[in-house]
């Protein structure tokens, strides 16, 4: 089992890498196609702003790479953000794969979310063995909103998608590699899919 990790500047990589080696399982960091293309399974991940992140993916290619992978793909935070089509922050274009677009939270709530929330409608086998209603860890001012085929929700001044599906695609707004046992679970089970 071989897992790449996606390195294009914007990652929370180095807990990431930490979560698998607790896991017992290979990850390597990198921008290499081939490396990528060739693994077992795929992270996206990415914390800070949208339009930055893009450019970068963009230098490398990765950008046209990234929606044509076949093998389990899981974005996380900005990676399931610019999975979508479009995000409000300096109005940036995504990669199109889940067809929604990303919103910033209103001046009602405080702005970023930051600690703990719970998910809940928990509907995917990313979710086998997690109760609904668990504490998952969350930085975002962005979110996308509630839909019919979210696998997850959550709750910041409404309901609004905290996880999402779409073939061999996955996205969760949550970061699993920060959110105790039930983030190492479906990190677990996204690598047993």
């Amino acid at each position: 089992m071989r897992v790449a990790i996606i390195d294009y500047g914007a990652g929370n990589v180095k807990s990431l890498e930490f979560a698998f080696k607790r896991l017992g399982v290979n990850s390597s960091l990198t921008s290499n196609s081939e490396d990528i293309i060739s693994a077992d399974k795929v992270i996206f991940p990415g914390v800070g702003e949208a339009s930055s992140a893009m450019r970068k993916l963009k230098l490398t290619g990765l950008d046209t790479l990234i929606p044509e992978l076949k093998q389990p793909v899981l974005g996380i935070c900005l990676g399931m953000q610019l999975l979508c089509n479009f995000s409000e922050e300096n109005d940036t274009k995504g990669l199109g794969v889940f067809d929604v677009d990303v919103v910033k939270f209103s001046k009602q709530v405080k702005v970023p979310q930051i600690g703990w929330n719970t998910i809940y409608n928990l509907r995917s086998e990313l979710f086998d063995g997690i109760n609904n209603n668990e504490f998952m860890y969350l930085v975002h001012s962005y979110f996308v909103p509630k839909l019919d085929t979210a696998i997850a929700l959550s709750d910041y001044e409404e309901a609004y998608t905290t996880a999402l599906k779409k073939d061999n695609f996955y996205g969760v707004q949550f970061h699993p590699e920060k959110s105790s046992n039930a983030g190492e679970k479906l990190l677990k089970n996204f690598i047993e899919l």
